[in-house]
């Protein structure tokens, strides 16, 4: 279980400090699939790189588990179950795909198990197995790749930042399916995912809304979705591509 109390979080900008993320509390229960959003500049990221510990809050404090993880770094982070997929994912010069996911798993994976979690997230393993994570892949490879390599690692709590972000339609489709097969597995594990997609939010447990780095509401989709559609918004995929 997360447990994020009284946090907020700031930046200097101008010779002052502006505060992105104001007094913020929230607990994200062992076996949900939340989804957090909020227009551009709400703190949803922000939020995001506190939990994984990218950032260092001013004050409040995170605890996973019952342990108090305010202070830890991002390695410690990583080594108590917690998992960070960012808005574009790193490219790793020199690592094939299959060492990536020998390292996620902390094991030596043989190759067929390595292919199984590529072939989850819909890629052909014998075209990606022995591939270099460059610039030879796009967008939507390097993000079903690093899904990969969080379904290898099988944390306790997975985070994604804005997976949508930079990807092109049929990749999102396939995300989505990707999102609603883990969403059906996850038992004493966690998923969240910071996204503005209708169709993310819709598989989700809940919803949380951030608004000047404050929850204003949150809820099931049913409950949350109606006051959210129809208001302005980032442009979706689908939008982007025409």
């Amino acid at each position: 279980m997360l447990e994020i109390k009284n946090l907020s979080f700031a930046v200097s900008e101008a010779d002052r400090e502006k505060e992105i993320i104001h007094d913020l509390s929230l607990t994200i229960e062992d076996g949900k699939f939340v989804v957090i959003t909020g227009p551009n500049g709400s703190g949803k990221s922000t939020l995001a790189r506190l939990i994984m510990g990218i950032e260092k809050p001013i004050s409040g404090r995170i605890l996973f588990d019952g342990e108090d993880i305010t202070e830890l770094d991002i390695t410690e982070r990583a080594k108590r179950g917690i998992s960070f997929a960012f808005q574009q994912p790193v490219r790793f010069k020199g690592i094939r795909v299959q060492d990536l996911l020998r390292l996620a798993a902390g094991k030596n994976l043989t190759v067929s198990a390595a292919c199984a979690y590529l072939s989850e997230v819909g890629l052909c393993a014998r075209d990606y197995i022995d591939r270099e994570i460059n610039a030879s892949l796009s967008g939507g490879e390097l993000k079903r790749i690093e899904i990969a390599t969080l379904l290898a690692r099988r944390t306790r709590l997975s985070v994604f930042d804005e997976p949508e972000a930079g990807i092109d339609l049929w990749s999102f489709q396939n995300l989505i399916r990707i999102f609603e097969k883990m969403r059906a597995e996850i038992k004493d594990s966690s998923i969240v995912i910071i996204s503005h997609q209708e169709r993310i939010l819709k598989i989700a447990d809940e919803i949380v809304v951030l608004s000047d780095g404050r929850i204003t509401r949150r809820g099931r989709p049913a409950d949350i979705l109606p006051g959210l559609i129809g208001r302005a918004a980032p442009l979706s995929v689908c939008e982007k591509l025409q």
